[in-house]
């Protein structure tokens, strides 16, 4: 599943160590806000500090996220996760496809005119005032 919005929180990230294998672990809980008529707020959480550093989020980012809902029991109640697998910030393809684009040659005018082409005239030429100086240009 994805959806894109704004990120509007970032909160601190919490580490710890599993009591299972003893390996440390980090998450990390941002909110996006989605736009339209009806704006909602989804909190989702980004596990790994090798994630969390290589989607490097930031509040204000416009952004798509690709996720997977998950969901646990503890205490005979449910919990459901969103868990962030994959970050894209809006544009950012766009701001690396034109930073990689070529610069055209820059192009300067010779002191040489161009030769016009030639268009139909729409009207026809002015003629030629009188040399009557109470003549009226109306």
């Amino acid at each position: 599943m994805e959806i894109s919005g704004k990120v509007i929180i970032k909160l601190p990230p919490q580490s710890g160590v599993s009591q299972r294998t003893g390996t440390q672990w980090m998450t990390q809980v941002f909110v996006i806000e989605t736009g339209g008529q009806y704006p909602k707020k989804i909190p989702f959480e980004v596990f790994g500090e090798d994630r969390i550093k290589q989607f490097d989020i930031q509040i204000g980012d416009e952004a798509t996220i690709q996720f997977n809902i998950e969901g646990s029991e503890y205490n005979g109640r449910w919990y459901a996760h969103i868990k962030c697998y994959n970050y894209t910030k809006v544009g950012s393809s766009a701001a690396s496809a034109a930073a990689q684009q070529p610069t055209p040659p820059v192009q300067y005018a010779s002191s040489v005119s161009q030769p016009q082409p030639t268009q139909p005239a729409l009207f026809p030429p002015e003629q030629p005032a009188h040399n009557d100086s109470d003549d009226l240009p109306f």
